[in-house]
């Protein structure tokens, strides 16, 4: 009993710290330093990079990460990926999040037939890939080792902009590509529905050479089945380097708050470091498990 009590203890202790942590991170997040990846029509993009302590570029390349936020499109602020950013330039890598043109109603009205208005979100995700590869020297980062990914709409936006060959900006640097070396996806929302539009489909890009990727999805989630039937495609192509892991009972957008936002970071701590990416163990603790999916 005793035991128990101690057990106990120590599990609501844990739970109260990282909810402290979780408002610390609410009313003050951290912030990296702002550029401007691209203008367009007067209006800044910007990319928030977030450098590991006493990073130098003219140390040896490290690493980069880069997070797109979700928001269904046409909402949400690259403040989403503050603390996750926050955390892998905790852990030695270069971490940046983005803002992006989000989607208006009066953007679909001018749209053609079929399209979707969320091919207008792609262009700049690549934009801002390439700007990061650009400076990488500046940054300190190996553009050969480049994590792309994102929540929700984040995460489609992130897969598509690195395996879609179209919707370039052509005011993009040339000479850089925006492929990358793996994915950490949060609930990335593919659907069935998007092919109706080639460029915003998923499933039509997707190749046997994808690479190595880990994906978060609460079981209750009912954008897991355009991820599973992305599973099943890849798998069809001899493609078994992606990992899913569930959070059982949860919905969408799960990962935001805690005990997930940890669970899903010392879980994407490990895929990264079996990648060669990330070295050493996680740095958070969490009572909260994930299970391994389909």
């Amino acid at each position: 009993m005793k035991y128990l009590i101690l057990l106990v203890g120590a599990f609501l202790a844990l739970s109260s710290a990282q909810a402290n942590a979780q408002r610390v991170y609410e009313n003050n997040p951290p912030k990296g330093k702002v550029y401007v990846y691209k203008t367009v029509d007067g209006v800044d993009r910007e990319i928030e990079v977030f450098f590991p302590k006493g990073k130098q570029a003219s140390k040896k390349p490290v690493p980069g990460i880069i997070l797109f936020h979700g928001g269904g499109w046409g909402g949400g602020s690259r403040e989403a990926f503050s603390y996750q950013c926050n955390y892998f330039a905790s852990r030695g890598i270069v971490a940046a999040t983005v803002t992006y043109r989000l989607a208006s109603k009066k953007d679909k009205a001018e749209l053609k037939k079929n399209e979707s208005r969320k091919r207008l979100c792609i262009p700049d995700a690549k934009s801002a890939i390439r700007w990061y590869k650009q400076h990488a020297a500046e940054l300190g980062i190996d553009p050969k080792r480049i994590i792309a990914g994102g929540g929700s709409a984040g995460g489609h936006i992130s897969l598509l902009a690195t395996t879609n060959p179209g919707l370039n900006d052509p005011n993009d640097p040339k000479g850089y590509d925006t492929s990358v070396a793996a994915y950490v996806l949060f609930n990335p929302a593919l659907t069935a529905g998007d092919a109706s539009d080639s460029e915003v489909d998923f499933l039509q890009h997707v190749k046997a050479n994808f690479p190595p990727a880990i994906a978060f999805f609460g079981s209750n989630d009912t954008w897991l089945k355009g991820w599973n039937a992305a599973q099943e495609k890849l798998k069809s192509l001899g493609n078994n380097s992606v990992e899913t892991q569930i959070a059982n009972g949860q919905k969408h957008a799960f990962f935001n708050s805690q005990p997930w936002a940890d669970a899903t970071l010392i879980a994407a701590d490990k895929f990264l470091n079996k990648l060669g990416l990330i070295k050493g163990e996680p740095t958070l603790k969490t009572e909260a498990k994930l299970i391994a999916g389909p």
